[in-house]
């Protein structure tokens, strides 16, 4: 698994202050991105927060996730946890270790009481002083928050006096990306009360292991709960290790409800599910992974989106229309750039492979931020995209009369792709009769979608099957 060192830069460590004022919780930022370009230490947000003892165990939730491995989990990371600011709210993001579980606490603006919300993102310090400081926080005292530092004169010739370097996994920034196009698929399953979502969530197993050997569990609504089903019946929705929702333990005294998102049902395979908490002007949701050892990185729902040869540059064009939204119009997107919906909707996946898109279930929306990712890193180092470009560029690919079906050559092995006439399609590779799509297209698949936009562009159409890779 390839990776690079991320290191992080902070004036201090994150803390909890007493002053006389009261507490104040100082989350200290590193390089992030503004309106106004870079920043080594960005200030987002200074006031108080509406709730404090909600928000401060829906932070440490947050921080668990990010220091979680749920499959493996004697292997530990940590990735220090993202911020967004979107004018309106402060958004904190992270990743757990395996993938498998993305979390995200939207801190609204009837949880803040302060100055203006800014506009940007960076990763905030999280560590175990902090940490312990936060499960001390009590609901009756008023506590103050800073994002990013008060006052930066306190910088030395010396540079910064805390730093971390962490490993960052290609396969972490490939989740970041996968998670938003799963995502969109959600719809509102079930929603219920603080008192059935703290009954359910407590019934829920808490061990670790490794919960991917098991079948898959689901879940139906009943009544005003959810109740244990043996099978994907409709309106089911996949509880893929069920002991990732730990983290969701930490805000339960302070729950106001719980709702429940996922795909339609389809076939028997697991599929993945969102579960959000909203809190007293917050909302703490946490994303699943199909199974608990399958990690969102290898799903393979932005590989149509990368593959179309206009995506990169629909995907300059859009960026340069964003500014940290806290809702992506599609319909006002395309409008100002001239392109189609679904072009958009393609660029926006590609921009998502870069850190720069994320989607947020409850309002059905896209968002934007800033990762300090390259774009196209993702998409270079994704092994089934690059196995398609070789196909095409070999000359592998050749589209018979018709255009419905294509051969694919390789060596000495012949696959063909089908289009039925209501554009499904399929291939008679051991990967997709593996997985029928359900975790993306086959480097096949990939490779005649790229053959045919090439001919719908006026571009070389068929190659011969002889120049096909050896």
């Amino acid at each position: 698994m390839s990776q690079s060192a991320h290191a992080y830069a902070y004036l201090r460590p994150s803390a909890v202050l007493d002053g006389e004022a009261g507490r104040s919780l100082a989350l200290e930022t590193s390089g992030g991105t503004t309106p106004l370009g870079a920043a080594a230490h960005p200030r987002f947000f200074a006031g108080f927060l509406a709730e404090p003892a909600p928000a401060a165990a829906a932070l440490l939730a947050v921080a668990d996730v990010a220091a979680a491995r749920y499959y493996q989990p004697q292997l530990r990371a940590s990735l220090d946890p993202v911020v967004t600011a979107n004018g309106d709210r402060l958004r904190f993001e992270s990743f757990s270790g395996c993938c498998g579980v993305y979390a995200r606490l939207d801190v609204l603006a009837a949880g803040l009481d302060g100055d203006e919300i800014g506009h940007g993102t960076t990763n905030v310090d999280v560590n175990n002083p902090l940490r312990e400081a936060l499960t001390r926080i009590g609901p009756a005292e008023p506590l103050h928050l800073a994002v990013g530092p008060d006052a930066l004169e306190v910088t030395t010739f010396d540079g910064p006096v805390v730093e971390k370097k962490v490993p960052l996994p290609e396969r972490w920034l490939r989740g970041f990306a996968e998670t938003q196009v799963t995502a969109a698929g959600f719809d509102l399953r079930a929603e219920l009360s603080a008192a059935e979502a703290v009954r359910f969530l407590r019934s829920l197993p808490r061990g670790g292991g490794r919960a991917g050997a098991r079948v898959a569990q689901w879940v139906v609504p009943a009544g005003r709960t959810l109740r244990p089903t043996t099978r994907p019946v409709p309106g089911a929705v996949c509880l893929p290790g069920p002991e990732r929702l730990a983290a969701l333990q930490r805000v339960l005294r302070h729950a106001r409800a719980l709702r429940v998102y996922g795909p339609p049902v389809a076939g028997t395979g697991p599929a993945a599910s969102a579960w959000e908490v909203e809190l007293p002007g917050m909302r703490l949701t946490l994303t699943l992974s199909p199974d608990a050892s399958r990690g969102f990185s290898g799903e393979g729902g932005v590989l149509g989106a990368l593959a179309t040869g206009t995506a990169e540059q629909d995907a300059d064009l859009v960026s340069a229309l964003l500014a940290w939204e806290p809702r992506i119009e599609i319909a006002e997107l395309a409008e100002q750039s001239g392109l189609t919906a679904a072009r958009v909707r393609a660029a926006l996946t590609r921009l998502g492979t870069a850190g720069q898109i994320g989607y947020d279930v409850a309002e059905a929306a896209y968002f934007h931020r800033q990762l300090p990712y390259e774009a196209g890193r993702a998409e270079a180092a994704n092994p089934r995209l690059k196995a398609a470009r070789a196909l095409v560029a070999a000359g592998a690919v050749r589209l018979e009369d018709g255009g419905a079906t294509a051969v694919v050559t390789v060596d000495d092995h012949v696959q063909r792709v089908r289009t039925d006439a209501a554009g499904a399609v399929g291939c008679t590779c051991l990967w997709w009769a593996k997985y029928r799509g359900g975790r993306g297209p086959c480097k096949h698949v990939l490779a005649v979608g790229m053959v045919r936009e090439e001919r719908a562009r006026g571009g070389a159409a068929d190659r011969p099957a002889e120049g096909a890779q050896r």
